[in-house]
């Protein structure tokens, strides 16, 4: 594993849930950076940044890797720790590592971190505080995301489980700890979850979506 720890001196935190987005993917099947495509008044990259930022989790670690340079101005916030996977072709797993490895390093006292991605257009502060609240409320080390009869992320996981996912093979992301470990998950609903920005048409219809809930004059 290959990590470029931009920026790992942060002020030190009272927080003890971590926060790692996954941004690293070269967005091949869009044609362009899909973290860099406008949503909301900003980019989809930025908004999940803003709602990680919002929520009760500290720090918030990003993880870049394609097309990095390009989108690093995206990510340069005073409360934001960026990583950068040197080995992001190796597929998303190889970004999970980068993060809790930045965490172990970096960082002391992280009870937990919750594992989300960049492309979830629906992903809230509020959805993210739930996985936290749950996972204070239940005692449950795993909290998942629940959407479209499947469970993923954005999703909790209690420290006990950062080796497990650092280990992950190349082929396999964080669901791959949440079917092996299902006795040990909590799943909240997050209904939205379901839909995800990879290709133009998915983009297409989030835009569409978004006009047709605009109030008409």
């Amino acid at each position: 594993m290959i990590c470029n720890f931009l920026n790992p001196k942060l002020e030190n935190t009272k927080s003890n849930v971590a926060i790692i987005i996954l941004a690293a993917g070269a967005s091949t099947r869009m044609g362009t950076s899909k973290q860099l495509l406008p949503y909301q008044g900003g980019s989809l990259l930025r908004h999940t940044l803003e709602s990680a930022i919002a929520s009760v989790c500290k720090p918030v670690v990003v993880v870049l890797g394609a097309n990095a340079e390009q989108i690093r101005s995206e990510v340069s916030l005073p409360s934001v720790q960026v990583v950068e996977n040197l080995q992001w072709n190796l597929g998303m797993s190889s970004s999970i590592r980068c993060g809790i490895s930045s965490l172990s390093n970096c960082y002391e006292s992280i009870d937990a971190a919750v594992i989300t991605v960049c492309d979830q257009p629906f992903i809230s502060a509020e959805i993210i505080n739930q996985l936290v609240a749950a996972y204070h409320s239940t005692g449950k080390p795993i909290i998942a995301s629940q959407y479209a009869q499947t469970f993923g992320v954005p999703a909790l996981f209690s420290y006990q489980f950062f080796s497990e996912l650092a280990a992950l093979k190349e082929t396999v992301g964080a669901k791959h700890l949440i079917k092996q470990h299902f006795n040990e998950v909590f799943c909240v609903p997050f209904p939205l979850g379901a839909i995800d920005i990879d290709t133009p048409k998915d983009y297409e219809q989030l835009q569409y979506l978004h006009q047709s809930q605009q109030p008409r004059s």
